[in-house]
């Protein structure tokens, strides 16, 4: 996700968002998951037919879901259960869902970290997913190191909840993590003082100058989630569809057993049409590049 989650939150507090064309199944490479999707990437479809795009998700050949919170909650107006089984129909599987810290910033339609910690959990647990996954720091959540202190302390709270759940708690980056901030890199804290689980989105942690590879090696292990998405040739480094952009993919899937992969998702927060038509053609390209 990016910031255009803010403006996102701001309008409604909530989740709306081709032809589609013949699936080009990818089978997962030695060692490697099968491809999986961030449905924040096709919202806007989700909250007008539910089932109808979930099953051409699954015609395109995508196998495991990570979920985003919007107007009908964290399960698209469905019991955990409900939603899970609803894919399970399909031959797909939710892995992780995205929620929010929400201490600052709009008021939330949906649960949060900070006021319903406790029954998020409880629905991850309930649905059978694996991650329950801090998606997002408002930018009235990030503007002091006491406040990554006390998130901090949030996600150690949760990841302990969690572990008694048995599921596992995880946090996904954006650029501004790894900005120095009052002499600290917000990011490093969140490695060092956490135990969380880290979903890399490795858009935005290479247009923030960090080499996904890098990370990999000096926190082995860490890394069990990656968000694979690309940045265009423009000045602008904008999203685009996986193999589209200029960042070299093979090298980090080589490295993924020095991460801890455990699941990857393709996503694109905004696309320049019909969303369907951007993630099959990041799963096409995804098909040569792990060939």
């Amino acid at each position: 996700m990016n910031l255009n989650r803010r403006a996102f939150l701001k309008q409604a507090g909530m989740l709306t968002a081709g032809a589609l064309v013949a699936p080009h199944l990818l089978k997962a490479a030695p060692g490697l998951p099968a491809p999986g999707l961030q449905l924040y990437t096709v919202r806007t479809l989700l909250e007008k037919d539910l089932k109808g795009t979930l099953q051409k998700i699954a015609a395109i050949g995508y196998k495991n879901m990570e979920s985003a919170a919007g107007s009908k909650g964290h399960y698209y107006g469905l019991k955990p259960k409900e939603f899970t089984s609803m894919l399970a129909d399909m031959g797909m599987k939710l892995r992780s869902s995205h929620v929010m810290v929400g201490s600052a910033g709009p008021k939330m339609p949906f649960a949060t970290l900070q006021n319903d910690m406790q029954k998020l959990v409880d629905m991850a647990a309930e649905s059978g997913q694996e991650y329950l996954t801090c998606a997002y720091l408002m930018p009235d959540e990030r503007k002091t190191l006491d406040q990554y202190k006390s998130h901090i302390a949030l996600f150690n709270k949760t990841d302990e909840a969690c572990k008694k759940a048995g599921i596992k708690f995880a946090y996904h980056n954006h650029d501004f993590e790894f900005e120095t901030l009052e002499g600290q890199v917000p990011y490093n804290l969140l490695l060092s003082q956490t135990k969380a689980k880290m979903e890399l989105d490795l858009y935005w942690a290479v247009k923030s100058g960090n080499e996904p590879v890098s990370l990999f090696k000096k926190y082995p292990g860490r890394f069990e989630m990656w968000h694979v998405k690309d940045m265009d040739k423009t000045e602008k480094k904008f999203f685009t569809e996986v193999g589209n952009g200029v960042i070299n993919f093979k090298p980090i899937f080589a490295a993924a057993k020095t991460a801890g992969l455990k699941y990857y998702y393709v996503e694109q927060d905004q696309t320049p049409g019909n969303p369907l038509d951007s993630i099959t053609t990041s799963y096409k390209n995804l098909t040569k590049i792990l060939a």
